[in-house]
């Protein structure tokens, strides 16, 4: 999933209390940086390979399947391990845990930019998605080990705040670097970025661990990247395959079976990674469920934006990078804002009307056709849209701290944060079956009206795997190449308008589960303060 924005609850894991450990004043600098470098460099990762998509197809010749496997092949490991790196840093000692997945990470950085084919670029991607899930709890974790009560909402506020900057700037910095130098080194900067970090983690951060940190839950592990595996290829083969497939169903029916193991060894295991008991909160499990929703609407869109953006509209990466920053900024400014209006009003109203403010800003996007200026196509719905998310990001933090015991805010959090992770790898192989059936619909539609013969025609059809990136065959005269290409860009917009519609009805779902769930418990809910820093 494209991250341009902050992981929710990531405050919830530094706010939850660790067992502190000796660390010299002038040292806790030092752990910032290794901290927001390392964490910050998995999250800028993802907003720059969302740009660098159309170069992608470009260079491998790849397909709209290959290319969405560039994406959910690192969030698939990342979403389905990220609790297990949290207990893994639990146990082994955070910091070491945080330098292996420093190491995981640049390496297969480095497998990425010399990569030659779409496949080992996917496989290289996998690999970088082990070292993110077990850098990015443990980056925060030492966080909450390092600073006492009375500096850690200072230390998250830093953390958030030089975080927000970088993944602002990280989409125009990439989308300079693929213009003007190469594609490669949007991977080859993490490498002199992981040697320094790890330097700061031998020389100046502390070794922190959990004394009653209990066993692994391998297990749940296995299931759970079996069964969000099965339905995410399931989904991304439908869209080639059709869901009559033999391989699509069994992968369907596998990964739901899967699924249903984990949830099952969950509720027996001794140390579950994702304990059922906090679903007894019809809070927690509220907000879990509009989590699900409004982050698989998020990330499923901003998938098809820098690639409408690109290959339709005509942007440079560069710019497309840039289209984002609205939604950065204002995130930033305005959730501090947001976390205020919670503490006065309380979360429920806040993530009732921040999903369904979301829900206008998606269908704001579904407006441009082709051509037109920024300022008057995409910006006024990534402007509304990162409204609706300001109003809704602390608030969910908020409420997800407030459902549980504080002795579980740390389990609870990185549960959550695991949940909007889990919903943006579903929604991009759910909505690319979407946008595939609309844009050939579409296509199929256009080339009749057409001057050409049979073959050219079904040419054009099976160059429809690439969505924008297909192309007129050769020998077409310049006239009826320049229909194609605009059939092809108005049938890409016209799928981009499905994928928008289904964004909004989950938008909508997730403000009704707020409404339906949130606050319902028979105790109120007790929410942990939020610290005055902690916006973005």
């Amino acid at each position: 999933m494209a991250q341009y924005y902050a992981s929710p609850c990531d405050d919830g894991v530094i706010r939850a209390r660790c067992r502190p450990v000796d660390c010299a004043q002038r040292a806790k600098p030092w752990v910032l940086a290794a901290t927001i470098m390392g964490s910050s460099m998995a999250m800028i990762d993802g907003t720059v390979v969302n740009v660098a998509l159309p170069t992608f197809q470009q260079e491998f010749s790849a397909s709209a399947t290959q290319i969405q496997w560039i994406i959910e092949a690192y969030a698939l490991m990342l979403a389905s391990l990220i609790l297990v790196g949290g207990a893994l840093g639990d146990r082994f000692g955070r910091r070491r845990i945080f330098g292996i997945g420093i190491v995981i990470f640049v390496v297969a950085s480095a497998a990425c930019g010399l990569a030659e084919t779409a496949t080992q670029l996917i496989w290289a991607r996998a690999v970088q998605g082990v070292g993110g899930a077990l850098l990015a709890p443990a980056s925060l974790a030492i966080i909450s080990a390092t600073f006492d009560d009375d500096e850690r909402g200072k230390a998250f506020g830093t953390w958030s705040a030089v975080s927000a900057i970088a993944m602002a700037l990280g989409p125009v910095f990439g989308g300079w670097l693929i213009e003007h130098v190469s594609w490669h080194w949007i991977f080859y900067i993490n490498l002199p970025i992981g040697v320094f970090v790890l330097a700061i983690l031998a020389w100046r951060v502390p070794e922190s661990s959990d004394p009653n940190a209990t066993g692994l839950d391998i297990t749940g592990a296995m299931l759970a990247v079996a069964g969000l595996g099965g339905l995410t290829f399931g989904l991304i083969e439908a869209a080639r395959l059709g869901f009559g497939s033999g391989i699509v169903l069994g992968s369907l029916i596998g990964g739901a079976l899967a699924l249903a193991g984990f949830v099952y060894q969950e509720g027996r295991a001794r140390s579950p990674m994702m304990p059922l008991g906090l679903f007894r909160s019809s809070t927690f499990s509220g907000t879990n469920l509009m989590t699900l929703f409004l982050y698989s609407a998020l990330g499923g869109t901003l998938f098809f934006v820098p690639l409408n953006l690109i290959q339709v509209q005509g942007y440079s990466a560069t710019a497309a990078g840039a289209a984002f920053l609205p939604l950065m900024i204002i995130l930033f400014l305005f959730s501090r804002q947001a976390g205020a209006l919670a503490d006065r009003f309380g979360a429920r109203p806040l993530l009732v009307i921040g999903p369904l403010v979301a829900g206008l800003g998606f269908a704001l996007l579904a407006l441009p056709a082709v051509g037109g200026g920024y300022w008057t196509t995409f910006f006024p719905g990534i402007f509304v849209l990162a409204i609706g998310m300001s109003l809704s990001v602390t608030p969910l933090t908020t409420a997800v701290m407030g459902a549980v015991d504080q002795s579980k805010a740390g389990v609870a959090s990185g549960v959550n944060n695991a949940v909007a992770r889990t919903g943006g790898l579903i929604a991009v192989a759910l909505f690319g079956v979407v946008m595939s059936a609309a844009f050939q619909g579409h296509l199929a539609g256009e080339l009749v009206g057409l001057d050409l013969g049979h073959e050219d025609a079904a040419a054009i059809l099976a160059s429809g795997a690439k969505l924008a990136a297909a192309a007129a065959p050769e020998g077409l005269s310049g006239a009826l190449a320049a229909q194609v290409d605009t059939a092809i860009k108005d049938a890409f917009v016209s799928g981009f308008r499905a994928v928008i519609y289904l964004a909004v009805a989950f938008a909508f779902m997730s403000a009704l589960c707020s409404w339906l769930f949130i606050g319902r418990d028979r105790e109120p809910e007790t929410a942990l303060p939020v610290p005055e820093a902690a916006a973005g």
